[in-house]
């Protein structure tokens, strides 16, 4: 007996980068991201704040009408490090905190362009 069971995702985590210099084509791709998460009523948790390529695509996915949950390191929040959180903000005190929370989070992931810390975890959250 086949049966059609296709899973609705409903929240994706998005793991990329925060480096303020951007290509125009990675933009260009995060903001798109934005837009079809929003369009298809897909829900974004991301690492929070609103540098680099992360705030491109929670910046869209926000103002384009998904929800938003930013789960960011407490001491990245003081002294405004990693910019303004877009929807919900979700503080904790360790990197291991945060992708806990992070894989309470969601049905999915995507990664986009990073740097070592967005390889780290796409490493913990795979094993």
């Amino acid at each position: 007996m086949e049966e059609n069971s296709t899973r609705q995702l409903k929240i994706i985590c998005v793991f990329c980068g925060t480096n303020p210099r951007k290509n125009a084509k990675f933009v260009e791709a995060a903001n798109n991201l934005g837009r079809v998460l929003a369009k298809r009523k897909i829900h974004l948790v991301y690492g929070g704040g609103s540098l680099g390529l992360m705030g491109c695509v929670s910046i869209v996915a926000h103002v384009e009408g998904s929800q938003v949950l930013g789960i960011i390191l407490i001491a990245l929040t003081e002294g405004n490090f990693a910019g303004k959180t877009v929807g919900e903000e979700l503080r904790v005190s360790s990197m291991k905190d945060r992708i806990w929370k992070m894989l309470d989070n969601f049905d999915a992931f995507i990664a986009l362009l990073g740097g070592i810390g967005n390889l780290e975890e796409n490493f913990q959250i795979t094993f």
